[in-house]
């Protein structure tokens, strides 16, 4: 495929805005090459500013669960736009987003509306801070909670290290207070808690892991989460900002079966326009201004272009009964179609998947948490990645992220592209 205007616009967006792109993994910089320009998306489809049509397993990170472009949602906001984009002032349609969030999600009696993932989880981390009146967080190695300086941390040495910022700009002072787990190791988990007793406010987990390729929790381990949080009186903060309202109506809580005390959302939740929101029962919701002492606010939180989005979205996912079995069925399919093309051509690998989340590694270890994925044989991923570019099919430009399934895919877009796999493995 030709990218010259892609090629161009890059060059010149690299002049006005920091590594050309807004955010660091548009660069191609885990890849190689030059980042792809996006002209306009229908369905399952990107089509890019030189004319090229792109499968999609992208899908703008995860919100475009029914497609791009999908009617019952581009014509909400159209609707809404027209009797003003923004008020600051409250607005009818945040009840009702709000309303159904609520009857759709285990374990939530209030939702408080912001305008990312990130925002989610760092007012998440604040209300757990205050209603517990600790100060320590544990986080997981290889999760990512958004860009706030308290997740930009990496390991010290040892269990019980303090963690040290992974970012210029971070303090040391807010790294000392986050803790750094290891993934699916309830042992490294209690060890942390045992060597900082009475400090912890919360730990916060993606429930199936999205950033280090997708990675769901063993056996246990959520369960063992949730029974050390009860005895230690710490929250457990489930971030579903990728997966909910994707995995299931109620997201990871629902399909695992386990409550957490504070949840984060986003993607989904805002239709494809900048949304997120945290979630919890009363007595905890009831801490935050203007009801209680932690202070949070936003000028264009719940904006009415956002909640119109969003509540068409939430109602698509609501009243389709099959969606969710659809999504995983497609899945399954991909999984099997590009495993089985995958060993034909000797190619070793692992592949993960949950519901509609899935990830291709070149390692032959099972992938459970961030020191496995980073084993895979990123060199092979990269050549993997711009074979897939070429045959017409768009992959996270990042060996460290998962694929995100959307309805739209027909199960021909589906053979097309395990017949792509089939043609690039034999060039690995």
């Amino acid at each position: 495929m030709i990218y010259k205007r892609s090629s161009a616009l890059f060059a010149e967006a690299e002049k006005v805005i920091p590594g050309g792109v807004n955010s660091p993994v548009r660069a191609f910089k885990g890849v190689g090459g030059t980042p792809i320009f996006v002209k306009e998306a229908k369905g399952a489809y990107l089509y890019d500013e030189d004319g090229n049509r792109l499968i999609d397993y992208i899908n703008s990170w995860g919100p475009m669960i029914l497609g791009h472009a999908h009617e019952p949602v581009v014509n909400a906001v159209i609707e809404k736009a027209k009797k003003g984009t923004s008020f600051g002032m409250p607005t009818e349609i945040e009840t009702q987003i709000a309303e159904l969030a609520v009857s759709m999600v285990p374990n939530i009696d209030k939702i408080r509306f912001v305008n990312s993932g990130t925002e989610a989880c760092m007012s998440a981390v604040r209300l757990a801070r205050g209603f517990t009146g600790k100060d320590k967080i544990i986080k997981f190695a290889g999760c990512y909670h958004g860009h706030s300086d308290s997740f930009l941390i990496q390991a010290g040495s040892g269990a019980s290290t303090f963690g040290t910022p992974n970012s210029p700009g971070v303090t040391k002072g807010t790294a000392k207070d986050t803790l750094l787990a290891k993934y699916n190791d309830i042992e490294n988990v209690k060890a942390l808690i045992q060597a900082n007793k009475n400090e912890i406010a919360c730990i916060i987990i993606e429930p199936v892991a999205g950033n280090m390729g997708c990675i769901p929790p063993v056996n246990g381990f959520l369960e063992g989460l949730r029974e050390l949080c009860d005895a230690n009186n710490i929250l457990l903060v489930f971030d579903e900002v990728m997966t909910g309202f994707r995995l299931a109506k109620g997201g990871a809580q629902e399909l695992f079966n386990i409550n957490a005390d504070i949840v984060c959302f986003g993607k989904v939740i805002g239709g494809g326009l900048p949304v997120g929101a945290f979630a919890a029962r009363n007595e905890i919701m009831n801490y935050l201004a203007p009801l209680g002492p932690v202070y949070q606010a936003g000028t264009l939180s719940g904006n009415p272009l956002a909640m119109a989005a969003g509540l068409s979205m939430l109602n698509e996912l609501n009243n389709d009964a099959e969606v969710f079995n659809r999504l995983k069925e497609k899945t399954a399919y991909l999984h099997e179609g590009i495993a089985k093309v995958l060993t034909q051509n000797n190619i070793t690998h692992t592949i993960n998947r949950l519901g509609s989340m899935i990830s291709v590694h070149f390692d032959e270890e099972q992938v459970i948490d961030f020191d496995t994925a980073a084993k895979g044989n990123n060199e092979k991923f990269k050549k993997f990645f711009h074979g897939m570019l070429n045959a017409g099919v768009y992959i996270a430009p990042s060996a460290f992220e998962t694929w995100f399934i959307t309805d739209a895919l027909s199960y021909d877009d589906l053979d097309f592209t395990i017949s792509a796999v089939n043609t690039v493995s034999k060039t690995l």
